[in-house]
């Protein structure tokens, strides 16, 4: 057992605080991590909200890099003084997806079957089952996908934000959306998410990358990122300006990054004959929509949603470190502040009034 600093979420829309948690060693297929930096992503703020549930109190932080410090019986695939990226789909291989040959859908992923706790014994739920505004987290094996390749230290703020929201958003172009070379693809929202699946579309060959937000620095940042065109739609209506750029059809496909039912129903009438529809912002609990079901058969093609842009962590985790240290993928510019684990709740006031892509928690040196 280990004592060690860490950011809770003790009640409903409470400030987090940083305090003393207690981490169990690893037992069979766990491993405990020592983390280097952790994104502060939306579902954080999700759960302080209790937007996820109401098992408070919420051990915080997701998107992280680490390095492995001790490992449990049974544990073949990291070890000690591997550093890692963490992920929240450690597939059990035996689930019906799984089953499938789908790993990317894993029904039944991994968490560590121990609890990190308050000093008092009470147990803490951790976020995605990662829990990484800590010093040390405890998690299943499988969450840990080895990196590759040789980082200097600056760099393991970057690709630690492949664990959630930058994998999500570049997988829901390449692997929900399947871009092809040449095709046009319009993203609605370009926040973190958002301007990772245009930075993802132009990795995939699309040739007119269309960015859609209401705030113009937001468009900027997209249009550095691979964005072709920008639409501001404050002042210009979304699906008339998609239509208008690719020739009056519509995009191959369009990303709703935002999700919520206006940019959905934008996202469904921007989409060319027989396009794509992809889902990857997260809806408010109890979001509902309405739309003409003669529509959705007659403008045929499809509408997904992205679950973790359909992300196989031990496939797409190591290519996209690849295409960042080729110089492909420019993860360096989705960190827009480092902080310590004390300035959480500063950086949850930044992320919802739209001033950063992604504060990034430093805890240790790599």
């Amino acid at each position: 057992m280990q004592k060690v600093k860490a950011v809770i979420s003790r009640e409903k829309d409470a400030p987090v605080e940083v305090t003393t948690i207690n981490v169990p060693d690893p037992g069979p297929g766990e491993a405990l991590v020592k983390i280097l930096t952790c994104g502060v992503c939306q579902t954080d703020l999700h759960y302080k909200r209790g937007g996820v549930g109401d098992n408070f109190p919420y051990l915080l932080g997701h998107e992280a890099s680490g390095v492995v410090e001790a490992v449990g019986d049974g544990v073949s695939d990291v070890e000690p003084g591997d550093h890692v990226i963490l992920n929240w789909r450690a597939v059990c291989g035996e689930c019906r997806a799984c089953k499938k040959g789908q790993p990317q859908y894993c029904f039944d992923t991994h968490n560590a079957e121990q609890k990190m706790t308050l000093e008092d014994g009470t147990e803490l739920e951790a976020a995605l089952g990662i829990g990484a505004f800590a010093e040390k987290t405890l998690v299943a094996a499988g969450q840990c996908t080895k990196i590759e390749g040789d980082l200097d230290t600056d760099q393991y703020a970057a690709v630690g934000l492949l664990g959630c929201g930058i994998t999500a958003g570049i997988g829901a172009a390449i692997n929900t959306g399947q871009v092809a070379r040449g095709e046009s693809v319009a993203v609605i929202g370009c926040g973190g998410v958002g301007t990772a699946a245009v930075a993802g579309a132009a990795l995939a060959g699309a040739t007119k990358i269309i960015a859609v937000d209401i705030d113009d620095d937001k468009l900027a940042t997209a249009q550095s990122l691979g964005a072709t065109h920008t639409v501001n739609s404050s002042s210009r209506d979304a699906v008339e300006a998609i239509r208008e750029l690719t020739g009056g059809y519509g995009a191959d496909l369009v990303i709703d990054a935002v999700g919520i039912a206006k940019t959905f129903e934008q996202a469904f009438q921007a989409r060319d004959l027989a396009g794509r529809v992809v889902l990857v912002g997260v809806p408010d609990p109890g979001t509902t929509l309405q739309m003409p079901l003669d529509e959705v058969f007659s403008r045929g093609g499809s509408i997904k949603s992205a679950w973790y842009g359909d992300t196989l962590p031990s496939r797409d985790f190591p290519m996209l470190v690849d295409q960042y240290l080729l110089g492909r993928l420019d993860l360096d510019a989705f960190v827009s502040e480092k902080i310590g684990l004390g300035d959480i709740e500063p950086a949850f006031e930044k992320m919802t009034q739209g001033k950063v892509l992604r504060s990034v928690v430093e805890v240790a040196e790599a």
